[in-house]
């Protein structure tokens, strides 16, 4: 296994100051392509560490989006696609050429973007817990309205009592993904908040061409599998993985599974291969 610990350091890419982390692939040499991966809203490098440090052979590369993490705070608003070009100017600076994307919740929503706008680069796209858009199913009110609360970052004992509430699913690996949370800033929050205001993929999906996996859990309080099923049905290269049990961030409750899963669909490239390893 990789350490938990990536190679962290700061990046000035098109105008902007980064956190960008990388775990790097058994030994020395890069054996598979390297995932970008697109974190959710307010999620800092630390809460991906276990799931970086257990994928198999290849390079995972992310950073903190501005203001959030150990990225400075944005000193102007930004949209998907400029982010994105920031994220393709990254993989050029790190020295990748063909790569393969990840995003998970709001994440999800910038891979989309990312595979649209940089599609000759990237072989196998991974969209997990997430939607089209402005266009989404909405989950529980329950779920949203904890969601909005700037407690979810600061008070563990909110996070604890709310955990099941606000996410769905198994509470498993709860202790250790609330104890890697590091609160985003206002200004940085509010800024991915607003990056998102009235975007939707629907326009662009049926142009994706990268082979996708849309994996969704059915006890996801956030985001419901519909929003997976209207992923698959307009992407012309995509299929879907529903995780049993699974809550928002089943990435979390059901590592080994899921691991199992994203492990093979990228090394075969087929949803079909990824449930049976699971």
């Amino acid at each position: 296994m990789k350490s938990l610990e990536p190679e962290i350091e700061m990046k000035t890419i098109d105008g902007r100051a980064l956190r960008v982390a990388r775990w790097r692939a058994h030994g020395t040499g890069r054996s598979e392509r390297p995932l970008l991966f697109f974190n959710g809203i307010g999620a800092n490098i630390e809460l991906i560490a276990p799931f970086a440090a257990r994928l198999s052979n290849r390079d995972v590369v992310t950073f903190d989006m501005p203001g959030i993490g150990g990225s400075p705070e944005p000193t102007l608003p930004y949209r998907p696609w400029m982010m994105a070009r920031i994220a393709d100017k990254l993989m050029d600076d790190l020295g990748y050429d063909k790569i393969d994307v990840m995003g998970v919740s709001w994440g999800g929503g910038l891979a989309q973007q990312f595979a649209f706008q940089y599609g000759k680069r990237v072989e196998k796209l991974i969209l997990a817990a997430t939607s089209a858009g402005m266009v989404m199913v909405p989950g529980k009110l329950s779920a949203l309205s904890k969601m909005a609360d700037p407690r979810r970052y600061i008070d563990p004992s909110f996070m604890e009592k709310n955990f099941r509430t606000l996410y769905g699913g198994s509470t498993d690996g709860s202790d250790g993904h609330m104890s890697r949370i590091k609160a985003p800033s206002t200004k940085g929050y509010l800024y991915q908040l607003m990056a998102m205001a009235g975007w939707t993929s629907v326009a662009f999906l049926p142009f994706v061409t990268a082979k996708t996996l849309v994996m969704m859990g059915d006890s996801d309080n956030i985001v419901p599998i519909a929003n997976g099923r209207i992923l698959t049905t307009l992407m012309p290269h995509a299929e879907l993985a529903i995780i049993k049990g699974g809550g928002h961030l089943f990435l979390v409750s059901q590592a080994d599974e899921t691991i199992a899963m994203i492990d093979a669909f990228l090394a075969d490239g087929t949803a079909q291969t990824a449930r049976k390893a699971a």
